[in-house]
Order: structure tokens, then C-alpha cells, then sequence
């Protein structure tokens, strides 16, 4: 279902819990100053995925933890469990008070890294565990070439569409390429009134997401491979010409995307008044509970000669080196990443494994069918630039900046964005 007081970058089927502080300890209070006994206290902050007590992420830490150190004498894991809204403040005060945390399971992992603070994974990973995860989410979490963030649950992004309206509108497939889902949307405009044929959020909620569904559909992205920032590029430009003269000035999506958040999308769709959009598994439930004949497919690429590429995002696990307690760590995040758990958390919250047992597990159960479309899409999933410190300022420019890109004045307003992402990664990198 990202780190936080930012905007998470998941959020899947997820709506932000009451501020939260649930404290599970053996021994002394919420992070005590030592270990009693000659035993070792792992201390880990979590985020609460859970919308109410009924639902905390609490019964999930407190069934895995007393297992654990049930099967292991001698280690004391002290959990910490913050609602998104207050993690980072939570871990940054943690930091200052000279009490780190050994583990941090949020959003986002690249300012520890630039701060010295983490172990990377294959100091704290078995090579069992490590071998286990799906490469795309392992990747993901590199700085550098090391990989040091390590991916607790995952989401992608699928194309969602409306089966009554298609029919209404006599489309029988969906789009798989703009100009078909262009085609579709006319029809849609013009056979089913009231119904916004695409929606396209590119307001401050997550329009990163949405833009770089779009510039990954177009041949471009955020960033290169080396990690520069690419907002400006040529592709860029052209996708967002696209969007701007054959959705938006053609009154096939909403009035003016930059103000439109995703949560709108969302709910529009649960109520019959959007016929195609881009999710994440959490729509599924909505859409079932709303009673909507949905249908996913891959999302539309500009055509054929574009390579199909699948969004994909990550929440992660940070290992702190402060307290020197490796051996259990990685005792600990080997028990953690058991299928078994991995299954319970991630059907618990109808999100995505990022191991690849636990992804053969849910794909051959027969009990998760609506995400079908979503779990073949992982292996090929492509990320935010995780591993740059400069990713929170940029994503939150981007969120504010990149919906103007579809106006008039487009190409300004990707420039504009492509220096300011520039100042921020050198501002980061020195």
C-alpha cells in the first residue's frame, strides 16, 4: 500500500490512520536505554497501513513478533508503530535524541543512505532472502550499484475501464494504444452523456504517478538510467502535446487536470461518472463495492515501436547500523520475509508481494484473480528514482508543477521543472 509527512507512494487501498503510537516491549518503555538481562532489543518503527483499531497493522507486528521470539531466545524486537502522517518525524526525532531505531519499515530510504546510517542488504540479508526477492523491487532499492533499501510490499498500476459504458459506446476491446484509447474516448463522449471518458489527475495528490505512467508510455520517464532527471526531454514533451491536444483541449478528460487529485478520479469511477483510468489494486475493492462491471488491462502505450513498460512503487525496510546488532537483524528480516508473513500482510491489505514465493503463492490460489493483471505486471515494474536523496523535493515539485505541462504553455512549465529538479539534485549531491 512514502515516508511521512511526504505523500505515500503506495497508498493502495489505503487511507491514512489516526496518529497512532502503539508500543509493543519486553522490559522498559518505548525505546529504552538498554537491553535487560543480556538480551538484544531490536527496535523497529512500522508504518500503520490500517484505517481504524480493527484493521492496525498492530496485529500483524504482534502475531510476527511473538512467533519470532518464541522460536528465538535471547532477542526482543520493541516495536514502534506510527500512522504515515507522523513516521519520518517520529524517526528523525529518534535520530536526534541519540535512541536510532534498528529497523525502519516507511516509504523511502535514500536520505538515510546519504546520512551513513543504513546496513546494506546483503549485510542483513541471507543469501536465501536475498536470492528470494523479485530483482525489479531489489534493483529498486539500490544507491549506487548497493542496494540498501529493502522492499516490504509493492503496487503497480493497470488500465481500468468501465464494461458498461464500453458497451453502451459499442467498444467491445480496450485501448492499447493512445490513438485507440483517443478513438474510445470520442465515442464515449459521444454516446454516453455525462460520463468523462479518461481521467487524467495530475493534481498535487500523486500526479507523479500519473505523469510518469504517461512518459514511460511515450518512450520517456522522470529520469535516465544514470539518474538525471529528464522532465524536459523530447519524449516528454511530446507526450504531454499529446495529452494537451487530443484529451484535454478536446474536453475528454477533466476541465483542468492540474486541480483534479486522484482520490476524485477514484471515486468517480466507483460512481459510474469516469469510464477509463489508470489504478492500483486498491480500486479493485472499490469498484467492487460500488457495484461497477470494471475490466483491467495493460495500460496504453503511444504504439508499438514504444517498449511496454509497467509503473511500479514500493514501501521499504531500512536496517540501522547504529546499535551494531547485524547477526539479529538479520535472524529477525529472514523470519520477517517468510512467505507465510509476507501472504498475511499482503492479503490483509490487498496489496503486493515483492517475494517471488509469496507472488507464486497469491497467482496460484485461485483466490486473488482480480489482481491478476497487477501480479503479472511486477517482474517488469519500473520505479521512481528511489535511490536519489533528491527524490522527496523533486516528487513534491513534481506534484505541484507537472499538471501545467498539459496546458498551453507545456513546454515552459517541463523546463521549469527540469531546472528545479536540477537545483535540488545538486543541492543533494554535494
Amino acid at each position: 500500500m512514502n515516508t511521512l509527512t511526504r505523500t505515500n507512494p503506495l497508498r493502495a487501498g489505503r487511507v491514512l490512520a489516526p496518529a497512532l503510537v502503539l508500543v509493543l516491549a519486553t522490559g522498559c518503555g518505548a525505546f529504552g536505554s538498554g537491553d535487560a538481562g543480556g538480551d538484544v532489543t531490536l527496535r523497529l518503527v512500522a508504518a500503520d497501513y490500517g484505517d481504524s483499531e480493527a484493521n492496525s497493522t498492530s496485529r500483524f507486528w504482534g502475531d510476527v513478533i511473538g512467533r519470532f521470539e518464541e522460536a528465538n531466545p535471547g532477542i526482543k524486537v520493541e516495536l514502534d508503530l506510527q500512522s504515515w502522517n507522523d513516521i519520518d518525524k517520529r524517526v528523525a526525532s529518534l535520530i536526534a535524541s541519540g535512541r536510532t531505531p534498528d529497523l525502519v519499515q516507511t516509504g523511502g530510504f535514500a536520505d538515510q543512505v546519504a546520512a551513513d546510517r543504513l546496513y546494506p542488504a546483503t549485510d542483513v540479508l541471507s543469501i536465501d532472502t536475498q536470492a528470494g526477492m523479485i530483482d525489479a523491487f531489489s534493483r529498486a532499492g539500490q544507491v549506487l550499484g548497493s542496494q540498501y533499501g529493502i522492499p516490504f510490499v509493492a503496487s503497480t498500476r493497470v488500465f481500468f475501464y468501465n464494461k458498461t459504458v464500453f458497451a453502451k459506446a459499442g467498444i467491445t476491446a480496450p485501448p492499447t494504444t493512445w490513438d485507440e484509447l483517443r478513438r474510445d474516448a470520442e465515442l464515449i463522449k459521444a454516446k454516453v452523456p455525462g460520463v468523462t471518458p479518461y481521467a487524467l489527475p495530475l493534481g498535487p495528490e500523486e500526479a507523479q504517478a500519473e505523469s510518469m505512467i504517461w512518459a514511460m508510455g511515450g518512450g520517456g520517464g522522470l529520469a535516465d538510467n544514470a539518474g538525471n532527471y529528464t522532465f524536459d526531454s523530447p519524449q516528454n514533451r511530446a507526450t504531454f502535446a499529446w495529452l494537451r491536444t487530443n484529451l484535454v483541449e478536446k474536453h475528454l478528460t477533466y476541465a483542468e487536470p492540474a486541480a483534479t487529485d486522484r482520490k476524485t478520479a477514484f471515486n468517480d469511477f466507483a460512481a459510474g461518472k469516469v469510464a477509463m483510468l489508470n489504478g492500483h489494486p486498491g480500486l479493485v475493492a472499490k469498484a467492487v463495492a460500488a457495484k461497477i462491471d470494471y475490466g483491467t488491462a495493460a495500460i496504453p502505450r503511444k504504439d508499438a515501436t514504444v517498449k511496454p513498460a509497467t509503473f511500479g512503487v514500493a514501501d521499504w525496510m531500512m536496517a540501522f547500523k547504529a546499535n551494531g546488532h547485524r547477526t539479529e537483524l538479520k535472524k529477525f528480516l529472514g523470519f520477517l520475509y517468510r512467505t507465510d508473513n509476507q501472504l498475511a500482510f499482503d492479503e490483509q491489505y490487498n496489496l503486493l508481494p515483492v517475494t517471488q514465493e509469496t507472488r507464486t503463492a497469491m497467482t496460484g490460489s485461485g483466490r486473488h484473480r482480480d489482481l491478476a493483471e497487477f501480479l503479472n505486471a511486477l517482474p517488469t515494474a519500473n520505479f521512481y528514482p528511489y535511490g536519489d536523496p533528491s527524490w522527496d523535493k523533486v516528487s513534491g515539485l513534481v506534484k505541484q508543477q507537472i499538471g501545467a505541462a498539459v496546458k498551453r504553455d507545456g513546454n515552459d512549465a517541463l523546463a521549469a521543472l527540469q531546472a528545479a529538479a536540477a537545483t535540488e539534485a545538486g543541492r543533494s549531491h554535494r
